[in-house]
């Protein structure tokens, strides 16, 4: 994986923490945004998504 893959990826985790950190801020207040929280939610779900996909594109296909 070269260098540049490396600090893209390391980016978005480093978001997707951010993120859940919010989203458990957030869910912690009394009067907490439902919607708001459901879309962090989405937003992290997809650097989840988009990570796995680099990672996966970076891992060469080994035949067994």
């Amino acid at each position: 994986m070269n260098d540049t893959l490396r600090e893209e990826i390391d980016a978005m985790k480093a978001e997707h923490r951010r993120l859940d950190e919010e989203i458990v801020s957030l869910s912690s207040e009394p009067l907490y945004d439902q919607l708001e929280i459901a879309r962090l939610k989405r937003r992290k779900l997809q650097l989840k998504d988009q990570i796995q996909l680099l990672i996966d594109r970076s891992t060469p296909d080994i035949i067994a």
